[in-house]
């Protein structure tokens, strides 16, 4: 079966997270897959294992909890968003290898870009120069998943200051344009669509 690929441009978090439950509470095993592929307006979420209770805004930013897993994390434009709604069933797949897949993949599009990654076991999550550029969230819905992977591009890191990032107040935060000078999302996309093809046997 072939997936989706959805572009939706610039999107407002909350209603793309009702979306995203609704869709997956409501697909069918025949229900094609999909990649929704986008950016966030500023803002802060975090999931259902952050303990620390949060004010409604953050430096005026809005802060939502989310269903998925993990801690805060902030979105804003210039970060690509990729959420993957996938039949892990389906596809046979579980999810500790979705997780490995999709870390190989990010690694592999930022070898691509000659930029040198790699994870950490205790801290989930690509890091660039001891610096975290790419975070993973997601939540399983009756074998189904949903959210996915923010991939920092070319966005204004400073609100990621005013947060312990996913949890850890250690984590400091990179992007692919201090390594790369010349690259759009549009690019970063192209190059994870085409790969994740391979990957995931579409």
């Amino acid at each position: 079966m072939n997936i989706i690929i959805r572009n939706l441009g610039i999107c407002n978090w909350l209603g793309i997270e009702e979306k995203m439950i609704k869709f997956t509470k409501n697909r069918s095993f025949n229900t094609s897959d999909e990649l929704w592929c986008l950016e966030h307006y500023p803002v802060f979420t975090y999931g259902v294992l952050e303990k620390k209770k949060y004010a409604p805004f953050i430096h005026k930013i809005p802060v939502f909890k989310s269903n998925r897993g993990g801690k805060i994390t902030f979105h804003g434009p210039g970060q690509l968003i990729i959420y993957l709604l996938i039949d892990l069933r389906r596809k046979k797949i579980k999810f500790y290898e979705l997780v490995n897949r999709i870390e190989i993949l990010i690694i592999h599009i930022l070898k691509i870009l000659k930029i040198s990654s790699y994870t950490k076991k205790k801290h989930p999550g690509i890091y660039v120069k001891k610096k975290k550029i790419c975070s993973l969230g997601f939540r399983i819905i009756n074998g189904c998943s949903l959210h996915g992977i923010s991939l920092n591009v070319n966005m204004d890191l400073k609100p990621f200051n005013f947060i312990s990032p996913c949890g850890n107040k250690k984590i400091k935060m990179t992007q692919i344009k201090n390594f790369k000078k010349n690259i759009t999302i549009k690019n970063v996309q192209e190059i994870f669509i085409k790969n994740f093809y391979i990957l995931f046997n579409y």
